[in-house]
């Protein structure tokens, strides 16, 4: 349920009605736009909750029923846009903004280099992965803290704040001191510890759609975090997975119009885990971006043939840097920025 402001309720209007959703033993989430406010009323209480009480308090314009499970992050609870601050720009806003680096941290000298050319490329945020989730336990699964520990280093050189991955909720105090970003992936989606961890620690979210997820199972995983008040979350479409083999997994278009209208959070597209082939991750990011993508994140690796991981889907330096100009000719001709 939300019970809707009238315009300029006063703060102890306000103040009253969130006393009351307490008492009641609910969780009120508030939603203060420009001209109204908007209380979320969430949780589970042995008190009935009815919709007559509140509306007739002092204040209130309106009382709705929320029919969706998703209700933080529902745009029926919070119709504007959520933007989330990153290096000076806003994922969320009118501006494109493009996060690339390489899929592991490989070496200290490696992710300088890369943070240096997706910077020069026009790259807002830098990604690397200190910890590696593999498919195979003898893959090369990250350095860890050390990882992280490089990848300071190249903030510290080009400003370029960091997004990477955790995968253990214990880890997640620890990724925090090094990361501007964590990033929960696909196959932790519903990790649903992780996820209450992640939202505990108000750390900024990059939360990515698992292989075999819903729409609405995405969502109510952000939910998992939202209900925590951490707000500044992010979701990311990676492609599912389907029956075709052509590509490594099936990048799903529709995701991205389909959330714009569900949910108030940014949306960003991975298609470099979407098509897993890098000669597609181009159309699919112009595509993704004409689609309305907030933001891309894309592996850029300085030499792909000998990466440690997913070099077959990493793009070069220069073609990174053809990729963000055609990014921005697409975004321009949306009536958005990059």
């Amino acid at each position: 349920m939300i019970v809707i402001m009238k315009f300029h309720a006063s703060s102890k209007q306000i103040a009253d009605i969130i006393s009351r959703i307490e008492s009641d033993g609910y969780k009120a989430h508030l939603s203060e736009g420009e001209e109204r406010t908007i209380i979320g009323v969430v949780g589970e209480s042995p008190t009935p909750l009815k919709q007559e009480n509140y509306e007739t308090m002092d204040g209130v314009e309106k009382v709705v029923r929320v029919s969706v499970p998703y209700k933080l992050a529902s745009r029926q609870f919070h119709p504007h846009d959520t933007l989330v601050p990153l290096n000076g720009s806003q994922m969320g806003g009118n501006k494109v903004l493009v996060i690339a680096g390489p899929c592991s941290v490989e070496g200290r000298n490696e992710i300088i280099e890369a943070a240096c050319a997706v910077k020069e490329a026009g790259a807002t945020a830098l990604r690397g992965g200190a910890f590696k989730p593999r498919t195979s336990p003898y893959s090369f699964q990250g350095f860890g803290e050390k990882g992280l520990q490089w990848l300071v280093e190249a903030r510290e050189v080009t400003g370029l704040p960091i997004v990477t991955e955790v995968m253990d909720p214990a880890l997640v105090p620890m990724v925090c001191q090094y990361a501007d970003v964590l990033q929960i992936g696909a196959r932790n989606m519903q990790n649903f510890t992780l996820l209450n961890a992640a939202g505990e620690s108000q750390h900024p979210v990059l939360l990515k759609r698992g292989m075999s997820s819903t729409v609405e199972d995405l969502l109510m995983a952000a939910e998992y975090i939202l209900a925590h008040g951490n707000t500044r979350v992010m979701l990311c479409e990676r492609g599912i997975r389907t029956f075709e083999k052509f590509t490594r997994n099936t990048f799903d278009i529709n995701a991205i119009p389909v959330l714009k209208h569900l949910t108030h959070l940014p949306v960003i597209a991975d298609p470099s885990h979407g098509v897993g082939l890098s000669e597609y991750v181009e159309p699919v990011a112009l595509a993704a971006v004409a689609a309305g993508a907030d933001g891309l994140i894309i592996e850029v690796h300085v030499n792909p043939a000998e990466a440690m991981s997913d070099g077959r889907q990493s793009l070069t330096p220069e073609r990174f840097a053809s990729m963000v100009r055609q990014v921005r000719l697409i975004a321009e001709a949306i009536g958005r920025t990059a």
